[in-house]
């Protein structure tokens, strides 16, 4: 019998557009055993969840070719998939360990430490338009997360991620390396990076980062792992 795979974009912005695919599986028992980094790979979004324990939100995350330990989007969206689908989880168990998640109106938010996201390279360019006319990453590094300030008074940046050591040529929207560029800003930010998407990050208590954005239903396919 195939099994459930939830479609989602996650940081879409507030006019609808952008977000970051993300394939959630609440239940990988349905899966049969099948090797989850096939699976992810096979799907081919950055990241694929695989939620091991929906009790107590005990869950697993894959790009196309490495499992990580900790990331942004996947965890904004399952946290916003078992909202809607109960129960809904006051805290999420990455590799990384507990994460707090809540909603706040039509923003759902996690709270993370920076210091476990992925090592990326933080590259500050002069300006949004530097960033625009990026074809890959400006150091050649492999995980390599661009930025710029679009206003810095007011906190926006304007952001692409190129990260093909993780199996992903440009990464629409990285919740993780939100926490380093707002644990970096020292102050709220609000992200603009890809093509239109959006993330929302603020500093918490000791070196903690909230990240937060809106997530949209795509669809509901079944998956046969076989």
């Amino acid at each position: 019998m195939p099994a459930r795979l939830d479609v989602l974009l996650v940081f879409v912005g507030p006019d609808g557009r952008g977000g970051n695919s993300l394939g959630v599986f609440l239940d990988p028992a349905e899966l049969g055993g099948a090797d989850p980094q096939r699976i992810a790979a096979d799907l081919g979004f950055s990241e694929t969840v695989f939620v091991d324990d929906r009790p107590t939100a005990r869950l697993r995350i894959f790009t196309p070719s490495v499992e990580l330990p900790l990331a942004g989007h996947p965890l904004v969206g399952t946290s916003w998939l078992m909202h809607r689908d109960g129960p809904a989880p006051a805290v999420l168990r990455p590799p990384a360990g507990e994460v707090s998640t809540w909603q706040e109106e039509d923003i759902t938010w996690i709270r993370a430490r920076p210091a476990d996201a992925p090592d990326f390279d933080l590259a500050q360019l002069e300006s949004p338009e530097a960033i625009d006319v990026l074809d890959s990453s400006p150091d050649g590094g492999g995980k390599t997360v661009a930025w710029a300030w679009i206003d810095e008074a007011a906190g926006t940046m304007r952001v692409r991620a190129f990260l093909p050591d993780l199996g992903v040529p440009e990464d629409e929207a990285t919740g993780s390396a939100a926490l380093l560029l707002c644990a970096g800003a020292g102050r709220p930010v609000e992200i603009h990076q890809g093509s239109a998407s959006v993330i929302y990050a603020r500093p918490a208590d000791d070196g903690i980062v909230a990240v937060g954005g809106r997530v949209a239903a795509v669809e509901q396919r079944p998956y046969d792992a076989g």
